[in-house]
């Protein structure tokens, strides 16, 4: 009789102990595992000699759960379903530890009924060659591994799962076509893996556990049991970072306080309803005296009332009308279908019927005003950017004109564009002349208050205005396409001042910022380079700053780019993180050492800090370094010391200071 035939065999029946008498004379180890107990049930003389055991007595009262991995428990639950539900049986390598030894076999193993029909597992092992090391590892590694590994034939049956793959199946004969949920999905995977061999992405996956979200990896293989082609798919659940990547971008593109969508949110909306070829009208509206009525009763009754007017004004206009707060006090309303004058009269009757009832507000009846500028598209502007620029000069008009009145754009209202020309005439000629100078603003470590390093911001010198800040025309140079030249301008002086500042025995890093356009330029290494090799700064004291902007796209240029720039010994910040929207799945892959979250978050704190905690968590995932901008109050370096923030920048320290002056503070060993 051979150990397999045992299986035959009623362990309750006479012939039970004939059958166990013969397997006594067999020389290779055979013994009856009790899962359930994790103990031995019965053992032959050879696998008493294998597992260091005196007699069956001893051998059976060794608890064997005592010190096994979860791995192994799991695997052994696993083997008992599969017996229970089918004559399976497995041939494996494994490794036993009797007296704490490791002991390499062979063994096979199949389902055995005994004592009160409990299902138990016979085991035959013999021993082999002995087994490289690396080889046992990686048989033990593969049991252990968090990782779901399954080898599937081509039509996507399963070959092998190893305990974390088996643990997730919603059944044992679960094909890879019913894991991924739809056909299409699995004919996509197929015929990628037929051109290229191998191919990675995230999707929604079916598991025991419910739907879950799995970064799955697959690569053609061959199985080593019978040399057929096969699939080898390894799957990672990246489930709660879905979980955060979905409430990140609803909390970036929603309102805390109103609730309502926010302004990124709009212009998806609106590029939406523009490529199905519907007219719109944008409707902005500012609250009259919000600023006295926050000053008067307190920023909570502010927050009150903003929330009250967003109710009102949702109901006010139509379900297939958008309404989002644009700003402090201002909404912008999004009107579908709008072609005409009288609709857009209409609009602003609903808008302020539902305005004029009271407001009470912490024991006072308000009555609430709003002013409105309107433009309609396409007439006034065929994209949304324009668009909103000349709805945004009808809402300047209707406040000059007295408030409390609505101001639709029309022509005479482009007179402000002409002095815009006027300064897209003259940043030609600075950028030629290069009249510009960068400015420091320090970085701090949140713990010591010690200047760590600055980010270098752009300054015009004006010929008539004297010193211009950048928000008065980086705009314009990004639109006149002057942004790479001045991006140019901008990374030759900070590199140069950098390498000054470390001769002079200063060890900082600069952030030196540069554009989505910039950055996705072929030779934008080449340039980077070039100003290393002029500058003689040392390219780890250099840091990159780019908006999450740069990264989107579905080709693999930005990582070429991120991971050229690391080759050349630059590290790299995201800018004003959470403004945008990431797919942080997608993000992990950067070369990113920094996020710098952005000062709309910062200004928040401490009262309203969900977002900015889960940006904080996120950095945590991702294990990246945190610098908060526009820290301007110590309540907020108190929040960010709180959290475990490393570095920050804000004018609760310094402005962007001059290179002399910056230069003086590092002499002198502090900030301000």
């Amino acid at each position: 009789m051979r150990a397999s035939e045992l299986a035959g065999v009623d362990l309750r029946s006479p012939d039970a102990g004939d059958a166990f008498a013969v397997l006594a004379h067999l020389q290779s180890a055979v013994w009856v595992f009790d899962i359930d107990r994790a103990r031995i049930h019965w053992a032959n003389p050879a696998a008493l000699e294998l597992w260091r055991a005196r007699d069956i007595d001893s051998l059976r009262a060794r608890d064997l759960g005592q010190g096994m991995s979860r791995s192994v428990a799991e695997r052994l639950a696993q083997y008992q379903q599969d017996f229970l539900a089918r004559d399976a049986r497995f041939h494996e390598q494994w490794t036993l530890y009797p007296a704490g030894q490791p002991v390499t076999v062979n063994v096979r193993f199949r389902g055995l009924a005994i004592d009160g029909g409990r299902m138990a597992m016979l085991c035959e092992a013999s021993r082999g060659e002995a087994a490289a090391p690396d080889s046992l590892r990686s048989v033990d590694a593969l049991l252990h591994t968090a990782v779901m590994v399954t080898l599937y034939d081509e039509r996507g049956q399963a070959l092998y799962r190893n305990p974390s793959a088996r643990r997730t199946v919603r059944s044992v004969d679960e094909t890879l076509r019913e894991r991924l949920r739809d056909e299409l999905r699995f004919q996509r995977l197929r015929e990628a893996l037929r051109a290229t061999g191998e191919v990675s992405l995230t999707l929604p996956v079916e598991t025991a556990q419910g739907r879950r979200w799995h970064e799955l990896s697959a690569r053609a293989c061959r199985d080593p049991a019978t040399g057929a082609s096969a699939w080898l798919v390894s799957e990672v659940d990246v489930t709660q970072l879905k979980d955060s990547e979905a409430q990140a971008s609803y909390l970036a593109q929603h309102d805390a306080i109103t609730g309502l969508p926010n302004r990124s949110y709009a212009r998806q909306h609106f590029a939406g309803r523009q490529d199905a070829g519907s007219p719109m009208a944008l409707l902005l509206v500012d609250l009259d005296e919000f600023k006295a009525i926050n000053d008067s009763l307190g920023h909570a009754a502010g927050d009150e009332l903003l929330a009250e007017v967003a109710r009102r004004l949702r109901a006010a206009v139509r379900r297939q009308d958008l309404v989002t707060r644009f700003g402090a006090d201002v909404f912008l309303v999004v009107l579908d279908g709008q072609s005409g004058e009288s609709e857009l009269a209409a609009a602003e009757s609903a808008i302020r019927s539902a305005l004029d009832a009271p407001v009470q507000l912490q024991g006072h009846s308000l009555r609430v005003t709003a002013s409105m500028g309107a433009g309609l598209h396409p007439r006034d502007g065929e994209d949304f950017d324009t668009l909103l620029r000349s709805t945004d000069l009808a809402l300047q008009a209707a406040k000059q004109a007295g408030r409390n009145t609505l101001a639709r754009y029309n022509a005479a209202m482009g007179a402000e564009l002409r002095s815009r020309t006027e300064l897209e005439q003259a940043l030609r000629a600075a950028i030629a002349q290069s009249d510009f100078e960068v400015h420091f603003q320090p970085i701090l470590s949140v713990g010591e208050q010690r200047i760590v390093g600055a980010e270098a911001l752009v300054r015009w010198r004006h010929p008539q205005r004297g010193l211009v800040g950048p928000d008065a025309f980086i705009p314009a140079c990004e639109r006149l396409g002057l942004i790479r030249a001045l991006d140019r301008i901008v990374m030759l002086q900070a590199a140069r001042q950098r390498a000054a500042w470390a001769r002079a025995g200063h060890a900082l890093t600069v952030s030196v910022n540069m554009s989505a356009q910039e950055f996705s330029e072929p030779d934008v290494i080449a340039d980077l380079a070039r100003v290393l090799e002029e500058t003689g700064c040392d390219p780890a004291g250099l840091q990159i700053e780019i908006t999450e902007s740069a990264l989107l796209g579905s080709d693999e240029r930005p990582l070429e780019t991120l991971r050229a720039m690391a080759k050349l010994g630059l590290s790299v910040a995201l800018d004003d993180f959470g403004t945008g929207y990431s797919n942080l799945a997608t993000l992990r892959r950067y070369p990113i050492q920094t996020l710098k979250i952005d000062r709309s978050f910062i200004r928040e704190l401490p009262g309203n800090s969900a977002l900015t905690d889960l940006i904080v968590q996120l950095c945590r995932l991702m294990e990246l370094r945190a610098v908060a901008e526009g820290v301007e109050t110590p309540e907020q370096l108190e929040w960010l010391r709180s959290r475990g923030i490393e570095a920050f920048q804000g004018f609760l320290y310094a402005p962007a200071l001059d290179a002399a002056e910056f230069g003086r503070r590092l002499d002198i060993g502090h900030a301000g």
